[in-house]
């Protein structure tokens, strides 16, 4: 099957932490040899895209530029701005999260505010305190929509299966008794905002990713073609227990013809 673009996962799919996959590196230059376009579609919210590309280049030699990433940080701010009307100017947030995610929400005009926020941003945040948690609670019990930009209880790195984002998350679901509104896979609205800063139809791309509760399932929620790799996350007899299986799946991306 021939795709016209490729929507790629990192953690566990392109790198395991500083741990290289040497077959993703050739599967992204092959892409790039052919002029195939692809948007590295992360849930990880603690970089920038240009730290994102620098920790590529430096630590894996594969070379993307920034416009090529697109993360739940920027789909946040972009769903915020939406949502105050095209401009979130004059709106405030108060913001659980690394640099990449709080830079994200500054670039589209909006301030921090850790008393009574418009918005209640929680992402993975490796500093992470029972003062942070408490502000995030009583924000969201004043009135601050909560947001969670995405649901990875795990993240697969060098160490092994340590926790993400939706572990954070659910410390302050479960103090607010209230579940967040989720941007991240395996949520569409990224697959929709990654969509069109490619300019592609759904049935043009492929989303490829190793874990099936984020990355194939947010490929079927957005009804896009899926290609599950296991190199991360997910295994195979928990893949063969789900009712709807991957489009394609493959051991390693050494296996899959561009």
């Amino acid at each position: 099957m021939k795709y016209s673009g490729y929507m790629i996962d990192l953690d566990g799919t392109v790198y395991r932490g500083r741990e290289r996959i040497p077959e993703a590196k050739d599967f992204v230059e092959r892409l790039q040899k052919a002029q195939i376009p692809f948007l590295f579609l992360t849930n990880n919210t603690t970089k920038s895209p240009a730290a994102v590309c620098k920790n590529l280049a430096e630590n894996h030699d594969i070379h993307a530029t920034p416009e090529q990433v697109y993360t739940p940080s920027l789909a946040t701010a972009a769903w915020i701005q939406q949502d105050c009307g095209g401009d979130a100017h004059g709106n405030s947030v108060y913001v659980i999260g690394e640099i990449g995610l709080k830079q994200a929400m500054l670039d589209v005009g909006l301030t921090f505010n850790e008393f009574d926020p418009e918005y209640v941003v929680v992402g993975l945040d490796y500093d992470v305190t029972y003062h942070k948690f408490e502000l995030a609670t009583l924000a969201i019990q004043r009135g601050g929509k909560f947001i969670g930009t995405n649901a990875d209880t795990n993240l697969p790195n060098e160490r092994g299966h340590v926790p993400g984002a939706g572990s954070v998350i659910a410390l302050v679901e479960r103090s607010t008794q209230q579940k967040a509104f989720y941007i991240g896979k395996p949520e569409k609205i990224i697959m929709e905002q990654g969509l069109r800063r490619m300019g592609l139809a759904r049935d043009e791309v492929v989303m490829v990713g190793d874990n099936y509760k984020t990355d194939i399932q947010a490929g079927i929620n957005a009804n896009i073609d899926q290609l599950l790799v296991y190199t991360g996350i997910s295994t195979h007899e928990f893949v063969a227990a789900q009712k709807i299986q991957p489009t394609h799946q493959v051991e390693s991306l050494a296996d899959w013809e561009v």
